[in-house]
């Protein structure tokens, strides 16, 4: 099931520095910006915040302070990529600013180049080695780098450093999951909800690991709480419509996932489920329309090429069938015993027909 990875991001607002207001001078014309660029931000006018620290920036264009607001103000608005230029040049200026350091970190983390953020993380690390943060960061890091024994050295420092904090335990939770030690990732779960019972990309992370064991019941329970804390979440509805299919409740699955398309159109797994829904309730058709939408958004999901083979089968359509079998195949999916039996039957029907 889809699954979703948490970064423990430094409070931006937190991270904003204050000068004082004196304007005796360029600099400190530039720290009398940044201080009411902060002030500015800290009332929700990011706009305005982000002219004073240009002003700022205008000022004195060697300040580290004005260049960290900036990019903290851009990143609270989604501008990304000018919030890491900012973070980027802070740095030059003062290479153990350690907001700049974390931060840069997160936004490569969040493009994927996972490398760059450890070694930002790293530096963030060495500059305050007792921020639980850093260590969390680096751990996820090291994680998606398949750093497993790295990324459990730096979860459990981390809670050592900050046994309350429940992001580090679902984090933990997450590589335990990764390592398949799931008894131990659901009580790193169940830990981190009950420091704070609010999460519910926790709360779907647990859902999932009960889903694999095969407590169904416990499973929807869970996807119940995540939506409830977050109805805007279409891998939500999407994952608790698969608890629903796999306990063979097809009505609320549907709604399920109907839901979840509604959210987002682009998730291929609700197609892929809603095409097996509609192929029990023998609507071939539709099932076939579902899983092409499917496909055309991830087209490596062998289970879809399989499953729609047995669509194209039941409405006759041999050969195309076949074609589908060996695609899902070559995706190193398998096709179960009685699909291939039918398979073999329909085959075989169809040639004394043809004869």
């Amino acid at each position: 099931m889809k699954r979703l990875l948490t970064v423990l991001l430094l409070s931006l607002a937190a991270a904003l520095v204050a000068a004082p207001a004196a304007a005796q001078s360029r600099a400190d014309s530039a720290q009398s910006y940044v201080a009411r660029g902060a002030a500015w931000f800290e009332k929700g006018e990011v706009e305005l915040a982000i002219s004073d620290y240009n002003l700022a920036i205008a000022f004195d264009p060697h300040s580290a302070t004005a260049w960290l607001n900036r990019a903290i103000a851009r990143s609270y608005k989604g501008d990304h990529e000018g919030a890491l230029g900012d973070y980027t040049r802070t740095l030059e200026i003062d290479p153990r600013q350690y907001a700049a350091r974390l931060n840069r970190g997160n936004i490569f983390f969040r493009r994927g180049d996972f490398k760059a953020a450890l070694d930002d993380y790293d530096l963030a690390v060495a500059i305050k080695p007792r921020e639980a943060m850093a260590w969390g960061n680096r751990g996820l890091a090291r994680q998606m780098l398949n750093d497993l024994a790295g990324a459990t050295e730096d979860f459990n420092y981390a809670l050592k450093l900050d046994p309350r904090n429940p992001r580090a335990w679902s984090n933990l939770g997450n590589l335990k999951r990764a390592k398949n030690e799931d008894d131990a990732a659901l009580k790193c779960f169940n830990h981190a909800l009950r420091l704070d019972p609010r999460l519910s990309d926790v709360w779907n992370e647990m859902g999932n690991l009960l889903a694999e064991k095969g407590d169904l019941r416990g499973a929807t329970a869970a996807f119940d709480q995540a939506i409830a804390l977050d109805s805007g979440q279409a891998v939500f509805f999407n994952n608790r419509g698969r608890a629903w299919l796999a306990s063979g409740d097809l009505e609320k699955a549907a709604i399920d996932l109907n839901r979840a398309l509604e959210l987002d159109s682009n998730l291929a797994d609700a197609w892929a489920h809603r095409g097996i829904i509609r192929a029990e309730r023998q609507d071939y058709a539709q099932a076939i329309a579902d899983f092409d939408q499917a496909l055309k958004l991830n087209p490596r999901l062998a289970t879809t090429w399989a499953n729609r083979g047995l669509a194209l089968l039941m409405q006759g359509r041999i050969e195309e069938a076949e074609q589908n079998f060996a695609r899902s195949k070559e995706l190193g999916g398998r096709i179960n015993s009685a699909a291939e039996e039918l398979f073999q039957e329909k085959k075989g029907a169809n040639q004394l027909h043809l004869k």
